[in-house]
């Protein structure tokens, strides 16, 4: 059963890298960690503001696509919220399966999806005290392009 996390709260991902392990014969996992800069400025902090209900339910569907596009045991995504400085985790998106093959596409797959559809509104706060909202980048858009389902 895929879980899905919203919190402000960090997370340990060896711990919950570790909970995928039973009966798999592979884990693979995504860390995203907070920049210390963008635009080519000093980021002070990323903010992540959600809906809550609406961003964990459309977490899940993307977990539950994956459960049923590849062949995984389990699933996990782990999104914080609230004003994260740099180097602070933001994401952990994980999938076990019985072989590797499965484990990688389907994690590939879940943080590109998240980059561009979850919803999330996330604002960058520089240290110059500019902020600015971010929105999905061309590239980001390319690398979701590439898992464009044909099936359910």
């Amino acid at each position: 059963m895929p879980r899905v996390i919203v919190a402000a709260a960090d997370f340990d991902p060896g711990a919950e890298l570790a909970r995928l392990e039973a009966g798999a014969g592979a884990v693979s996992g995504f860390v995203g960690i907070v920049r210390g800069e963008s635009q080519g400025r000093t980021l002070a902090a990323l903010t992540l503001e959600h809906y809550p209900g609406m961003t964990e339910q459309a977490l899940a569907a993307m977990a539950g696509t994956a459960m049923t596009r590849w062949r995984l045991l389990d699933c996990l995504i782990i999104h914080r919220i609230g004003r994260l400085e740099p180097g602070a985790r933001i994401v952990l998106a994980a999938t076990a399966s019985a072989h590797r093959g499965d484990a990688l596409e389907a994690t590939a797959f879940l943080i590109d999806w998240l980059k561009t559809d979850a919803p999330f509104w996330k604002r960058e706060d520089f240290i110059d005290g500019h902020s600015e909202w971010v929105a999905p980048r061309d590239a980001d858009h390319a690398a979701r392009a590439r898992w464009v389902l044909s099936g359910p």
